[in-house]
Order: C-alpha cells, then sequence, then structure tokens
C-alpha cells in the first residue's frame, strides 16, 4: 500500500463516518506568535477546539503538513523528521470515546482499510492520578473488541496525557495503538518498554482545561483530536524498518545515490539527513506565504536546513551545480499533485535553493580562512571549532578534514568531547529558549488581538491600491501590542507611499465601516474576489470576512482568526517600520494608539 493509498484510504473512511475533510492549513501559523511552525493537526483548529463554530461543522478530518525544528541536530536516525504529514480527525464537542476508539480499530483492521492483523495490536490507556481519574471508559471499550487484559497497559501522565499547549488549557487523557515490529508473533504481554512495539496512533479525549492555579476542571465541550503519522504506518505497513527505503522517500535517495555515486546503506546519516532537510526546506518555501532562506524566524530554519544539506552533499562527494534544487525538483514532481502549491511556487522555489548553494560556497571560503587563522593563533579546539559550525556552517568532521589537509594545529585528543559539550549546551539553551517561546500558549483570541487582526486586513487593502494586485500576503505575526504583514513586492516603500496607506487604513477606520463575517463555498469565496485563496481539491466551506459594504467592500479575504465588529474600534492607525523580510517580500510593523 503506498503512501497515497493510506492517505486517500484515511480521508476516505472518515467521510464515510460524516466527517469533512478540510484541507491542510498552511506550514506558517496565522496569528499565532509563540510558534514558527504549524507542528500538529490540531494547531490550526484550537479555536474551534476551545468553542468557535467551525464552518464545516463538528467533524473534520485532514491531512496536514507539519514541521518540528527541536531535533534538528537529531535526523539521521530512524525516527527523527523535521516535516512529516499527520493524518488526524476531530469531533468538536460531537462524538467521544466509544466512537473514536471504535473507529480507529476499524480503520487498522478492517480488510477494506489497512487490514492490520488484531493479534499484532496493543493499547494503552491513562491509568489515572490526583488530578484525573483511571481511563474506565477507554480501557472498557478496549476490552469490548476483544482485546485481552495482557494486551492493555495502563500509564501516567508522561505517556498517556496530551496538553495542555502552554501553561494553560484543553488537555485530557489519551489512549495509544501499537504495532508489534518484531520476527514472529506479537509476545503475548504488552510491554511498551519494548521497542518492537512502535505507536501507530493516538486518541486525545480533551476532557478538561488546566487552570492558572494548577487545577484541571471539566470542559464543558469535550473534544476528540487523533493523530497518526503518514510516515511512520507507511513504514510499517511496507514490512520496513527504515521509513527513508519507503515511497515518500525512495525517490530522492536514488536521486542521491545517482548524484553521488555512493549506495545509500554506505551513507546512511548524510542521505537521510540531505533526503530530510531539502524535503522540509521545500515544503516551508512552497507553502503559499512565500518563505525565504534568511537570518530570522521560519527563514532561519530554511537556511539551517539548506545549508546542513550542502554540507552533507559535499561529505558523500556531490559537486554539482544546483544540485539541491534538482532533489527539490524530484519533491515538487513526488507530492505535487496532492500539494498543488509545490508546482505554483516551484520557481521560488528552485531559485531561493540556487542563490542559498551560492552564498553558502562564499560562506565556506570565509569559515576555511578563519580556519586557518585560528590554527596559527591558538590552535584549534573542539570549542572554538563549535563557534566555526554556528558561524560558518562547518561540521566536526569538516574541520578534521580540512585541518589533516592543510596540516593545521588541532586537539584531536580532547576535539570530540569538546565540541559536544558546547554543543550540548547550546541546545540546552535553545530547548529553554523554545519553551519559553511555546508556553505562551496558541492562538490568542484577545480583544487587542482581535484588533490588530482586523487592521491587517485593512493594511493589506491599502497596500494593493496603493501599490498595486501583485502584493499579496506572505505572512503575518500578531501580537497584544502589534501586527506584522508580510507581503509580496520588490522595492523598499517611498515615505509618500507609508503615507498614503496609513491614510487610507485611518480612513476606513474613521467611516466605521462593519466588518462582516460568511460561511459559503470555496468556489464560491474565488467568484466573488477574496484574498487569501489557497488552492484545495476539497468542496470545503470557508469564513469570509467583508470590511465595508457587500457591493463596494474595502476588504475581503478567507480568515479563520478573530475580529471585530466595526472599524470603529480600532482607534488610529501607525506604521512603525518598513524593512526587507526576503527576496521580493516587504515587511510592515504598525500599532494601534
Amino acid at each position: 500500500m503506498t503512501a497515497k493509498d493510506i492517505r486517500q484510504k484515511y480521508l476516505d473512511f472518515f467521510r464515510s463516518q460524516d466527517h469533512k475533510v478540510i484541507a491542510s492549513a498552511s506550514l506558517i501559523p496565522e496569528n499565532d506568535p509563540t510558534v514558527l511552525f504549524t507542528t500538529a493537526g490540531m494547531h490550526p483548529l484550537v479555536p474551534y477546539l476551545l468553542g468557535q463554530a467551525h464552518p464545516a461543522g463538528r467533524r473534520l478530518a485532514s491531512v496536514q503538513k507539519c514541521i518540528r525544528t527541536g531535533d534538528i541536530e537529531e535526523v539521521g536516525d530512524l525516527t527523527h523528521l523535521t516535516f512529516f504529514e499527520m493524518l488526524g480527525n476531530w469531533s468538536l464537542g460531537d462524538y467521544f470515546k466509544q466512537e473514536a476508539i471504535a473507529w480507529s480499530h476499524e480503520f487498522l483492521t478492517g480488510a477494506d482499510w489497512l487490514g492490520l492483523p488484531k493479534d499484532k495490536l496493543a493499547i494503552t490507556v491513562f491509568a489515572g492520578d490526583a488530578d484525573a481519574p483511571f481511563d474506565q471508559e477507554s480501557y472498557d471499550a478496549w476490552l469490548k473488541l476483544g482485546f485481552l487484559p495482557d494486551r492493555i497497559a495502563k500509564l501516567g501522565k508522561a505517556d498517556n496525557w496530551w496538553g495542555p499547549a502552554g501553561q494553560t488549557g484543553p488537555c485530557g487523557p489519551d489512549t495509544e495503538m501499537f504495532y508489534w515490529t518484531g520476527e514472529g508473533e506479537a509476545p503475548i504481554e504488552f510491554k511498551p518498554s519494548d521497542k518492537r512495539w512502535v505507536e501507530i496512533w493516538n486518541d486525545v479525549f480533551m476532557a478538561y482545561n488546566k487552570e492558572a492555579d494548577g487545577r484541571f476542571t471539566e470542559l464543558k465541550q469535550k473534544n476528540v483530536d487523533t493523530g497518526m503519522g503518514l510516515e511512520r504506518v507507511a513504514t510499517v505497513l511496507s514490512g520496513q524498518s527504515d521509513l527513508y527505503q519507503t515511497d515518500l522517500f525512495a525517490p530522492l535517495i536514488k536521486e542521491l545515490e545517482t548524484m553521488s555515486q555512493k549506495l545509500y546503506q554506505d551513507n546512511l546519516k548524510n542521505f537521510r539527513i540531505i533526503a530530510d532537510h531539502i524535503k522540509a526546506a521545500t515544503f516551508i518555501m512552497g507553502d503559499d506565504k512565500g518563505i525565504a532562506p534568511a537570518n530570522t524566524d521560519q527563514g532561519y530554519i530554511v537556511r539551517r536546513l539548506i545549508r546542513r544539506a550542502i554540507r552533507c552533499g559535499r561529505q558523500v562527494g556531490i559537486n554539482l551545480e544546483s544540485w539541491t534544487a534538482k532533489l527539490a525538483q524530484t519533491v515538487i514532481d513526488e507530492f505535487g499533485q496532492t500539494y498543488p502549491e509545490l508546482e505554483h511556487n516551484a520557481k521560488f522555489i528552485l531559485q531561493n535553493l540556487h542563490e542559498e548553494e551560492m552564498k553558502f560556497a562564499k560562506t565556506l571560503e570565509r569559515g576555511e580562512r578563519e580556519l586557518i587563522a585560528l590554527s596559527s593563533s591558538q590552535g584549534i579546539s573542539g570549542a572554538n571549532a563549535f563557534d566555526l559550525y554556528q558561524t560558518y556552517g562547518f561540521p566536526p568532521e569538516m574541520i578534521k578534514e580540512i585541518a589533516a589537509e592543510k596540516k593545521l594545529k588541532i586537539s584531536l585528543e580532547t576535539f570530540d568531547e569538546d565540541f559536544k559539550t558546547a554543543l550540548d549546551q547550546h541546545q540546552n539553551l535553545s530547548r529553554t529558549a523554545a519553551v519559553g517561546k511555546f508556553k505562551g500558549g496558541l492562538a490568542d483570541n484577545g480583544e487587542a488581538t482581535a484588533k490588530l487582526h482586523t487592521a491587517t486586513h485593512l493594511l493589506l487593502a491599502a497596500l494593493r491600491q496603493v501599490l498595486g494586485e501583485h502584493v499579496l500576503q506572505k505572512g503575518s505575526n500578531i501580537t497584544a501590542e502589534r501586527l506584522r504583514l508580510d507581503f509580496s513586492h520588490p522595492d523598499k516603500l517611498m515615505p509618500e507611499q507609508l503615507k498614503q496607506v496609513e491614510a487610507l487604513v485611518n480612513e476606513a477606520i474613521n467611516q466605521a465601516l462593519p466588518v462582516a463575517c460568511s460561511v459559503m463555498k470555496l468556489e464560491d469565496a474565488k467568484s466573488i474576489g477574496a484574498m487569501g485563496v489557497f488552492e484545495s481539491k476539497y468542496d470545503q466551506e470557508v469564513k469570509v470576512y467583508t470590511v465595508g459594504q457587500a457591493n463596494l467592500p474595502f476588504s475581503r479575504e478567507i480568515c479563520g482568526g478573530p475580529h471585530i465588529t466595526n472599524t470603529k474600534e480600532l482607534g488610529h492607525f501607525k506604521i512603525i517600520k518598513e524593512e526587507a523580510s526576503s527576496a521580493g517580500v516587504r515587511r510592515i510593523k504598525a500599532i494601534l494608539n
């Protein structure tokens, strides 16, 4: 069964259970300054999990593009990925544990679906603690489906509890399904610590809200949030132990073997890093938000991924010009039908990869000169080698190779240990910072944010009036204090243009224009000229916000964010900064007084 088959079967199954299939959201979260990327299928749905009505209803299913960056340095083994696809289905206050568990079981074992043998499956449920009781209902549901007690493990919060995403918010117990990947029959007794049992699906039951004082109170709207990693399921179904041998990566691995004239089996780590990083970078740049390599935010991650891939390419002997672009074309060819935005943005992806290769080649030259200078002054240690790694992208292996080739002074005895110490310290700091960044919680729907979000609609409309219809939104970041809008435009804005934009927004505010929301089919939204239309192969419904009169709107956009009801609530709009974001993309920061 191919990955394409698995995707389609999953969506077909939940469509047959009255779920509306929704398109993958952007990899760049809207109105969420706490995270750089969409990290899970539930991430774009937080407002609806908190009670806001979703235009498609209360039963949803999707295949969501996801990026997780916390373990980039770990990519290269059998389990870590930067980009992955998450199959998910949700109940927004509709069905709960009984139905979710029954459907999970049917999809996993049904002959028309995945057809996994039941005797190779095992289950975990929440054991209970002082905050919430043992999940008896889930335990009994699995017993009713024929699972023996020896195959159902009861585990604590560390294993079978999800959330909240921040310090407070929706959370609850989960039940997880595991598949036996070892030789022969699965043991009668399920031991979760045995790594031959691989988790393949997770049903989260959001029944509680964690309060600021640490208490867990029951939610009025109880939700189901389930997730199944496509890559992991594809690996299990193909009988592989290596996900890079599945059809999700095999074409990339084959292309790398041709480029390097080397075999995957002899270069496992480098080939895996290259395939994962170029695939992830291609999807980020291929997003309709137009993220290019840069030194900050999402662009920094793109740059880091590309440059690490290039370094690994050098180590396996790839010396072709624009080889990363050629590999990205393979990604586009393989995934473009499923994710049409890759094909629409192919030129942008390939151009940026070519330019980044050229820039990095110059950086490597500078770094090599720095290495020679360092050797002459104090010698090359693992600690200062890490500084070069951070600044110029030199991996320790390359530093040692150059040192040997040029007979440079290097402390080989302690090199690896000192480098690892410096790297561990850096990773600890990075993870601490990442946790701090995430603590703010997801999708702030406060009044200040709603005002700034609505003002962003006015700003985009004003920019299109002043600069032209080539201006499209390429990303936004909104906090309670300010808005930030990235938009397509090749040149710096002149002072008089900024004044015109400001004046248009304030005029719209002073006119006290109504802000109205309509739910309609995506095709209908396109036909009335709503901005923010992304391609979708699903017949989905969307929310369209119109600012002004219906027959002559100031702004009309597809959006799921928070809004106010009349522009008179906004006060005075002021642009505080205009700058470049990336090639062909400008950035404006603004406030409301």
